[in-house]
């Protein structure tokens, strides 16, 4: 598969000395293209100064990158990249058409093609019935949602997004998550930095976690939330006696299941041939899954990842 976006071996160091501050150590990573990839960390984790790179906005202080084949801060590759930044501001006195137009020409769009678009974007981030409402009569909701409308006015191959349900209600939250769905399912690439653990792991394919500039873990969601063979069960008629003869370890949950740890898969196919033996009804099996948040925890309490 194409690859959107590679960096290798990233470092960038404010200042000098006993003050240098090493924003990004060693930074290796690769996004392919049509994926939505995220990035995690605490506050202070090197994460914003690693999209700054990316976009050419801060220059690296040693290591190397390419974004769409070309090196960082491309004029060719920034013809192709939307940006929505963290904590971003437009004019107050402008409507949220006047902010799309005003970038959709700095993007070069003609005059045509820009008009289509801006209606486009408006609808596909929720936002026409306020396209000649002024921006200071907007929510914080609706200044992310006109954001995400701006990063997309150029039609991007790559999306590059720092926060952007920040201070977006549930609803708000689900519709943007709908909108980067069938962004990628276009084929586009998204790049996503969000504190927002659940929201990343409905829609993301592949995390970076990082804590001061540096990789801490990575990979697939699948993979960091899995919990090894500890499988959900939910039995009826089944008795104390038939539950100790398993001699594994037992949990109960919430939702009146128990959590049983097996080594490995045939022991848990040797507990359901015991149980069926026993006439004991199977109601459910589920793998264990974590969250994200549940691994970002575990980082932080073996120390991987340090509270700023």
């Amino acid at each position: 598969m194409e690859i959107a976006l590679s960096c290798d071996g990233l470092v960038k160091t404010y200042g000098s000395g006993t003050k240098a501050v090493h924003a990004l150590q060693g930074v290796s990573l690769s996004v392919s293209g049509g994926e939505i990839f995220s990035l995690l960390g605490p506050n202070g984790a090197g994460k914003t100064t690693l999209i700054k790179c990316v976009l050419g906005i801060v220059f690296t202080s040693a290591g190397s990158g390419s974004v769409l084949g070309s090196p960082f801060g491309s004029v060719s590759a920034k013809e192709h990249i939307g940006y929505l930044p963290e904590n971003h501001r437009y004019p107050a006195h402008l409507t949220g058409g006047q902010v799309l137009r005003y970038f959709g020409k700095l993007s070069g769009l003609e005059a045509a093609k820009l008009e289509s678009q801006i209606t486009r974007t408006l609808e596909l981030t929720g936002m026409s019935d306020w396209r000649d409402t002024k921006v200071k009569k907007y929510s914080k909701g609706m200044m992310q949602r006109l954001g995400l409308a701006q990063a997309l006015i150029n039609e991007p191959q790559l999306i590059m997004l720092d926060e952007p349900t920040d201070g977006v209600d549930p609803v708000g939250r689900k519709e943007i998550r709908e909108v980067l769905v069938r962004l990628k399912n276009e084929g586009k690439t998204i790049f996503l930095n969000s504190h927002l653990l659940s929201e990343v792991e409905r829609i993301s394919d592949r995390v970076v976690i990082m804590d001061h500039g540096k990789i801490v873990e990575q990979g697939t969601v699948e993979a960091l939330t899995r919990t090894g063979n500890i499988y959900q069960l939910k039995l009826g008629n089944v008795t104390p006696e038939v539950l100790s003869a398993l001699h594994v370890a037992l949990l109960p949950t919430a939702d009146g299941s128990l959590e049983m740890s097996f080594l490995t898969v045939e022991e848990l196919n040797a507990a359901i041939d015991y149980l069926r033996g026993q006439s004991v009804l199977i109601e459910s099996i589920v793998p264990k899954k974590s969250t994200l948040e549940d691994r970002f925890v575990d980082l932080f309490k073996s120390g991987d990842i340090t509270h700023q």
